[in-house]
């Protein structure tokens, strides 16, 4: 059987004999890419893409504390490997520095819009902590993911709480939802368009091809107006009525309305 274990929010695939205390949430230690590693069960997959590693064990309380005690360890490395890189004069942003569950490697998780030369950097990194010294490039999305935040709704974002893949987002799917378009308000916190704009994009498609444009002529129980808003979560919209004296405004749900359907 294979299951998904997430090894800081990304997820691998572990093949395994039994099923014996084999549940989401257990943590358990796996070998992956040479190194031994704690992670975090998922479920069963069947996704044949992901990165392989092999099952060691579930972990005990002692890789439990190994992990946070590498946690605290690598926190007190940051500012130092910040500092190093800087005065390398490199241009990049390191974002955070994790280790294998044996500390056999360090990872330095960086960001950067250029192409870095860090041969240089590895070397003085490898030479002050003895140790194998491994550059990842991440994205924004993927630093914020590993890092986590609290989003503009209140809660842990989505990319920490259970986000193991991202969906690509667009402006359209914000224009679909009528939304403003300021990055203060579609953009997370690591700078990109906010994941949440995915979740309803197919509810706003299809419904956008069943509304009026606004502008267009309808045909109501009072006779044809012209459409000036819409709100396609009550379903329902506003048209406005004119002649020579006066104009009115009133509203009707989207099942008392004729028009030509979109077709985009």
């Amino acid at each position: 059987m294979q299951i998904e274990v997430l090894l800081n929010n990304t997820p691998v695939s572990v093949r395994i004999e039994t099923e014996e205390n084999i549940k989401p949430k257990t943590q358990v230690v796996i070998s992956h890419s040479g190194s031994l590693e704690l992670g975090t069960i998922k479920g069963k997959t069947k996704n044949l893409e992901l990165d392989l590693a092999s099952f060691v064990h579930v972990a005990t309380k002692d890789d439990i504390l190994k992990n946070c005690e590498n946690c605290k360890y690598t926190r007190t490395l940051l500012p130092e490997i910040k500092k190093i890189a800087s005065d390398n004069g490199l241009d990049m942003k390191i974002g955070f520095i994790s280790t294998n569950l044996d500390r056999s490697k360090l990872i330095v998780n960086y960001t950067s819009e250029t192409r870095v030369d860090f041969r240089e950097l590895i070397k003085v990194l490898g030479a002050k902590y003895k140790t194998r010294i491994e550059m990842r490039q991440i994205g924004n999305r993927d630093e914020s993911k590993m890092l986590g935040a609290i989003g503009m709704c209140g809660r842990v974002t989505c990319c920490k709480l259970y986000l193991s893949d991202f969906d690509k987002v667009s402006i359209k799917m914000a224009k679909n939802q009528n939304l403003t378009l300021n990055p203060t308000r579609i953009n997370g916190m690591c700078g990109r368009l906010l994941c949440c704009l995915k979740y309803e994009d197919e509810y706003y498609s299809e419904m956008n091809k069943l509304m009026p444009r606004v502008g267009s002529i309808v045909k109501t129980p009072d006779g044809e107006g012209k459409v000036t808003s819409t709100d396609i979560l009550r379903e329902i919209i506003k048209v406005e009525f004119s002649n020579e004296d006066t104009t009115e405004i009133k509203t009707y749900p989207l099942s008392e309305i004729t028009f030509k359907l979109n077709k985009k």
